[in-house]
């Protein structure tokens, strides 16, 4: 869900008429296809270790499937990955698609196995033959990058669009992707609009970013900069770093709201604070000169309230991991 932090920024509005108006660039931002959260394991209390283990040595998919989940978390065992990619396997070879799922993550990403994409892609296709949306998407990513398999962008769009079919919203947001760069289908804005909008009405700030381009550009829609904002705003709140800049942007050259330099500051600053190498220069940058247009108590007062932000959305993400 997306979280926003109420702050009283009323007494440093800056005044729209003092100076001239600024022209910024908009980003698009990248990465645009995102893989899967990497939260895709269980957040609720794993069962009784003990139990598990003795229904697992029983051969109880279920079982050995969520004694995976507790080595790989940690969760009333000491963490151990390869442990866990043991039990993950267990409960694989007896069919069980989350757990090919899983077992699949742990090869992409090498964590209690030697590294392989081609292994990933042999687990990941047997739970996406299942039909587990996870599993499709990252099928789905697995060729758009070529990584375990030759690169192919029709393929992609194959997979994430079983998987955006059964509602799965980074699908949605990486199918709306594809189509908007022409990736695997004929570019198509509005259609690639129509995925964006399904994965930003699911949260997806990915997708909430890129529905909040497209207003603002005009690209599917007509333009609107009052809506660009709406949806850069939704996405910002989640910690986007390209929804915050944009959202900037738009506050500096007054599109969409009232000209505000200290607002512009403001979501710059946090944009700037996660950003690296070039862009994360560029961005500062920028900042730099909205922040050039604000009285040194304004500028002091608003990156005040930046690291309050800061603080209340770490402490958020923590309390959800």
């Amino acid at each position: 869900m997306g979280y926003a932090l109420v702050l009283v920024r009323s007494a440093l509005m800056a005044d729209a008429g003092s100076s001239a108006p600024m022209t910024k660039t908009q980003t698009e931002g990248q990465p645009r296809a995102i893989r899967n959260a990497s939260r895709i394991l269980p957040q609720d209390q794993i069962p009784d270790v003990r139990a598990l283990r003795r229904a697992a040595e029983k051969g109880a998919g279920k079982a050995q499937l969520n004694l995976g989940f507790a080595y790989y978390l940690g969760r009333g065992v000491p963490q151990d990955l390869a442990m866990a990619s043991r039990w993950y396997r267990k409960a694989a070879d007896q069919g069980h698609a989350t757990a090919q799922l899983h077992l699949g993550v742990c090869y992409r990403d090498g964590k209690g196995v030697p590294q392989s994409f081609a292994e990933a892609v042999r687990w990941f296709r047997k739970a996406a033959d299942q039909k587990n949306a996870i599993a499709q998407s990252e099928l789905g990513f697995s060729y758009y990058l070529g990584q375990g398999v030759p690169q192919d962008y029709a393929e992609a769009v194959l997979w994430w669009r079983k998987a955006a079919d059964q509602g799965h919203a980074t699908a949605q947001n990486n199918l709306g992707v594809a189509y908007a760069d022409g990736h695997g289908v004929p570019q198509d804005y509005a259609e690639a609009v129509l995925w964006f909008r399904k994965a930003a009405e699911q949260e997806n700030a990915n997708a909430q970013k890129e529905l909040g381009f497209a207003y603002y550009n005009g690209r599917g829609v007509p333009q609107d900069y009052a809506e660009a904002v709406l949806w850069y705003k939704k996405a910002a709140d989640q910690g986007h770093a390209a929804a915050q800049y944009n959202l900037g942007v738009a506050y500096a050259d007054g599109k969409g709201v009232r000209q505000d330099y200290a607002e512009a500051y403001f979501w710059e600053n946090l944009a700037a604070a996660v950003s690296k190498d070039e862009k994360g220069t560029s961005i500062a940058k920028s900042r730099d000169e909205v922040g050039a247009r604000l009285a040194p108590a304004q500028l002091s007062e608003v990156q005040k309230l930046c690291r309050q932000w800061m603080d209340a959305f770490e402490k958020r993400t923590a309390q959800e991991r």
